[in-house]
């Protein structure tokens, strides 16, 4: 059985989301980041990134990670290109080019987009958007991440969903990513595309499913 460790507030969605997108059985072992307790080596703590029972899994203390079958993965959107291609199903490539395609936009939003659009979370989870810093950073965030909107928006106006006319697990990977823009109104305003496309990815009943375990979990 697949198993998947980390909480739903955390990176750990998108395998979630992905693992409802195939319908697939699972455990979940809620490993909460280190960082949100008190004393995560205290012997009463909840299960965290620094508890020798999940460093043996990710010595690297991160999540999500998941074991499948013995295999260890402990890259996000790694684990779920390796979802879709042992599922395979229309969320996986259908071909050796689409298959080169997923990569290509997983590996781009992983390294020209993400970055950015974590600096606006972090800004907001500890409370500085309203700050001259915070402001600051979140600025130049959005300059950053304009390049990479425009990008996929021309994307999209060529095709429905990021590598052609169905949804596939490049946009699930892509859409978890640009998720962490989403309170940049105007940033998805220019490209209403982008907006669009993102509605119908968060449409879809496995991503509501998700979400509505994740809203239960304390912040």
């Amino acid at each position: 059985m697949l198993t998947i460790y980390g909480v739903y507030r955390s990176r750990a969605s998108r395998n979630y989301w992905m693992a409802g997108e195939l319908d697939l059985e699972f455990r979940s072992v809620p490993v909460i980041q280190a960082r949100r307790l008190d004393d995560p080596s205290s012997p009463n703590a909840q299960i965290n990134t620094r508890s020798p029972e999940f460093l043996a899994v990710n010595p690297m203390g991160l999540i999500p990670a998941i074991e499948d079958d013995g295999l260890i993965l402990t890259e996000s959107l790694a684990n779920n290109l390796y979802l879709a291609r042992k599922h395979g199903g229309p969320l996986a490539g259908q071909t050796v080019a689409e298959e080169g395609l997923i990569g290509n936009w997983t590996l781009w939003a992983a390294t020209e987009i993400e970055p950015h659009a974590v600096k606006i979370v972090l800004t907001h989870d500890n409370g500085l958007q309203d700050t001259p810093a915070g402001k600051a950073v979140i600025a130049a965030s959005v300059a950053a991440l304009d390049k990479g909107f425009a990008r996929l928006s021309a994307q999209l106006a060529k095709t429905a969903y990021v590598i052609g006319d169905r949804f596939t697990v490049a946009d699930l990977n892509l859409a978890e990513v640009f998720r962490y823009a989403q309170t940049r109104d105007a940033l998805f305003e220019k490209y209403p595309r982008v907006r669009a496309w993102l509605a119908t990815c968060q449409g879809r009943p496995a991503f509501q499913a998700m979400m509505a375990v994740r809203v239960q979990e304390p912040e």
